[in-house]
């Protein structure tokens, strides 16, 4: 694989193992209105925005709230959650140092809120390991859109043919295509519903990327 000039990560489920946590903590919120669903049903919509898979979860569980009502529960849920069992992905680390010694530029490009972003960055240290942080908070499209990408890109001053996406949804490889750029897929235990056959590579663990 060639080198590139700036690296391009997503945060939930590509650097860390959050996206199973943020399961749980839709399926908790759910039980805080007296209803149990099995959390596992976010694979059937990780990688979407919100909205989705908020109302994937209400549907499922049969409840009615007020969105901004149910997010205050799932926060809750998610901080504490994300304060037990965060944690990166096999690889990470050694990974990012590596770019980081190496004089490469790297980002977070996230769909997440700006708040669920710092918590992890914050928790495990890694905020200024990426000279570039980018948020739902930051942008109008969600994945599979570009703009988050795009954004990045501009910011860096690049082309796309100078920056690699590492990725773990189909949204997030279809928005990191649709910027320009090469995508690396990274498989994990939730995502396996995804079409990750975009990228130019599949990997489980970043330690790959050494290879």
């Amino acid at each position: 694989m060639k080198e590139y000039q700036v690296y391009l990560f997503d945060m939930d489920g590509t650097l860390v193992n959050s996206e199973p946590l943020k399961g749980k903590a839709l399926a908790l919120a759910c039980g805080d209105y007296g209803s149990t669903v099995d959390f596992n049903i976010y694979k059937d919509v990780m990688g979407e925005n919100w909205q989705m898979v908020t109302r994937h979860f209400f549907k499922n569980a049969n409840i009615f709230p007020e969105l901004a009502e149910f997010n205050k529960h799932f926060r809750a849920h998610y901080e504490q959650l994300l304060a037990e069992n965060l944690k990166l992905n096999p690889g990470a680390k050694a990974y990012i140092k590596y770019l980081n010694d190496e004089g490469k530029r790297c980002a977070v490009v996230s769909s997440a809120a700006t708040w669920m972003v710092d918590n992890i960055l914050n928790a495990l240290e890694l905020r200024d390991s990426f000279e570039v942080v980018i948020t739902q908070d930051h942008v109008t499209k969600h994945k599979p859109d570009p703009e988050a990408f795009n954004l990045a890109l501009l910011k860096f001053d690049v082309t796309p043919e100078h920056a690699l996406i590492f990725e773990d949804s189909n949204a997030g490889v279809l928005a990191g295509l649709a910027s320009g750029c090469d995508v690396v897929a990274v498989r994990h235990a939730f995502n396996g519903k995804n079409d990750l056959s975009g990228a130019i590579a599949c990997i489980d663990s970043f330690e790959e990327m050494f290879v």
